[in-house]
């Protein structure tokens, strides 16, 4: 399986673009937008694209792993975050310099929840999906009006948005769903939690616990959006190929966990704790 770990533009083509022109603006090339977005026979002529279309634009940053999107006419902050399975507080709070929500204007650059996968031959969306653990509507709904993506159709080289699993509260930045994990895995993203204590684990399909509970603080607590990193060692060895990285808080009421955010990972079951 082949998930992206680079930078990523989402953008809406306008009337007047042309691929050289997109490709100049984001520091890309038309080559990777050809591939990216399988425009060419039978989706479309090389050098042709619409108004409308919504384009994955490969792009050199020293801010690896971003999604970046780029706000169009008449998108507002709730519909953008819909369109990446995410809470508008989230959002809100992992793009600081938003002041008014209701108030964001065309052309302007948010970071979304979301990375790149890039379709490898025999893929299918069933199997993309149930690999990473992301519900085939959530992703459709992620690249709703880009060329080159059917229900039942796909290319190799395509390069498909899928939304990072998150809760109102939490996103996981690292690892990726999809990704192989090993003792020592660094775990970062951004969270709004009670006195700023993140919580994590890692469970095997066994349900048997591979890395215990442990927590991190982020850099600030509620009601900010604060970034967490930590390395989480395994405990045991899993017993099973694939399972789930848990982030979490715990209520400050009773202790049961809130905001969980489940990615689905995989192990190398031959390697030791």
């Amino acid at each position: 399986m082949a998930v992206v770990h680079e930078t990523h533009v989402i953008y809406k083509v306008q009337s007047g673009d042309t691929l050289y022109s997109i490709a100049a603006r984001f520091g890309s090339t038309e080559n990777a937008l050809r591939q990216a977005n399988a425009i060419y026979p039978p989706i479309t002529d090389v050098n042709l694209i619409y108004p409308g279309w919504t384009l994955a634009v490969p792009t050199p940053s020293i801010l690896p792993n971003r999604t970046i999107y780029i706000v169009a006419q008449g998108d507002t902050l709730y519909s953008i975050a819909y369109r990446f399975a995410a809470h508008p507080d989230l959002l809100i709070g992992i793009n600081k310099r938003i002041q008014n929500p209701n108030l964001i204007f065309p052309g302007q650059s948010l970071w979304v929840p979301a990375f790149m996968y890039e379709v490898v031959q025999g893929d299918t969306l069933t199997r993309i999906s149930q690999h990473l653990g992301v519900p085939i509507n959530t992703i459709l709904v992620a690249n709703q009006s880009r060329p080159g993506l059917s229900g039942d159709l796909i290319y190799p080289g395509y390069r498909l948005i899928i939304p990072l699993p998150s809760s109102r509260n939490i996103v996981v930045t690292r690892p990726f769903p999809g990704d192989t994990v090993c003792s020592g895995q660094q775990v970062e993203g951004f969270a709004r939690v009670f006195e700023a204590n993140v919580m994590m684990q890692l469970v095997d399909a066994n349900n048997e616990i591979i890395s215990n509970e442990r927590f991190t603080t982020a850099t600030e607590g509620a009601p900010a959006y604060g970034y967490f990193s930590a390395a989480l060692p395994f405990d045991k060895s899993p017993t099973a190929r694939s399972g789930e990285l848990w982030v979490y808080d715990r209520s400050a009421k009773d202790g049961s966990i809130t905001d969980l955010v489940q990615v689905q990972v995989y192990f190398n079951i031959n390697s030791s704790t």
